[in-house]
């Protein structure tokens, strides 16, 4: 099947009733359990500030094709395999990119860079400087890692145990690792 063409792919801001439909791309895309209902929820209300929402969901229809969630800066915690001192701009101006994804029958249509252009507008508005994300270095072709540094995005420091804790923790199954999740995560900031 050819993916459609742009004019039919619709792009509007997270609300809940895309969570469902999140759980079951990012579950699907990103391994098991590493979305679920409570999580998304408590993503949906970091999305916000001052009123202004910064997830972004791509749809064809009623599909869901893709989705970018963004948490708002000030409204997340820098921890262990964040290295602030390295980002030269200040905490409180940085939001946190937890993710971006497309299904893989619409990838290479520039849905992704679409939905980071608008969460990057409107976290302008909230007031942030630049947003941080852990970038997934085992993803097929290491093709995370190139999108992001295409869209501007900067290697700060590599932390290979982030999603280790995730598998021992919390459940998450990485769609690479056959146990306990081993991947490298790219801590990267990029400025707007």
């Amino acid at each position: 099947m050819q993916p459609p063409n742009r004019q039919e792919i619709e792009f509007s801001q997270l609300s809940p009733s895309h969570f469902e439909r999140i759980i079951t791309l990012g579950n699907q895309v990103h391994g098991d359990n590493y979305l679920d209902a409570k999580g998304i929820e408590s993503l949906y209300k970091k999305s916000f500030k001052d009123d202004i929402n910064a997830s972004y969901v791509s749809l064809i229809g009623d599909k869901l094709i893709g989705f970018r969630l963004t948490i708002a800066a000030t409204k997340w915690t820098p921890d262990k395999w964040c290295t602030p001192e390295k980002w030269n701009i200040p905490e409180h101006q940085v939001c946190y990119f937890k993710c971006n994804t497309v299904d893989s029958a619409y990838r290479g249509e520039g849905v992704g860079s679409k939905l980071l252009q608008l969460s990057i507008q409107k976290a302008s508005q909230q007031g942030a400087l630049a947003g941080l994300a852990h970038i997934w270095l085992a993803s097929p072709g290491n093709s995370a890692f190139q999108y992001f540094s295409k869209c501007g995005g900067e290697l700060v420091k590599e932390h290979p145990e982030k999603w280790r804790a995730m598998s021992v923790h919390e459940g998450y199954c990485c769609p690479v690792c056959p146990d306990i999740c081993e991947c490298v995560a790219a801590e990267m900031l990029l400025k707007f």
